[in-house]
């Protein structure tokens, strides 16, 4: 058995997590009221942070000091991660679903095409027989670009 807390567990108190990310309490107060950070609470509604709120925290000062990120920018940043990891997630599982369709179907004899490298360059545009494409198959120069 391990010892060690899960990253959802909420434990710290604001006193703590403010120390951890360099923040004043209040600030991480006021990021509370516009949504950039959700703490539990405890019975006497106590914040406690779990150590994902602390690792967001530290996401939100990094964008606002080092990057200069309005408030309202690290939102749609911190949406947009959000997403991406989601998104990243289902692929992967799709990805593992298709792995056992293959896998199941090879137990029968039947095979199919593993790779994206097959599909892609059945179905991309032809690069090499046009000059003016870039490498990302638009013309590239010779138009009016005003």
């Amino acid at each position: 058995m391990t010892n060690e807390i899960p990253r959802d567990e909420p434990v710290f108190q604001i006193s703590v997590v403010a120390r951890m990310v360099g923040l004043h309490q209040q600030t991480i107060r006021s990021y509370e009221r516009i949504g950039l950070v959700q703490p539990a609470r405890s019975g006497g509604n106590t914040r406690l942070f779990s150590f994902r709120d602390v690792e967001r925290l530290r996401q939100v000062v990094r964008l606002v000091n080092d990057l200069g990120v309005n408030l309202a920018g690290v939102e749609v940043i911190l949406r947009l991660s959000n997403r991406v990891e989601e998104l990243q997630a289902e692929l992967a599982k799709h990805r593992h679903d298709l792995d056992a369709a293959r896998a199941a179907l090879a137990r029968h004899g039947i095979t199919l095409p593993s790779g994206r490298s097959e599909a892609a360059s059945s179905a991309g545009p032809d690069h090499d027989n046009n000059p003016s494409a870039g490498r990302d198959g638009r013309a590239v120069g010779g138009g009016n670009d005003r």
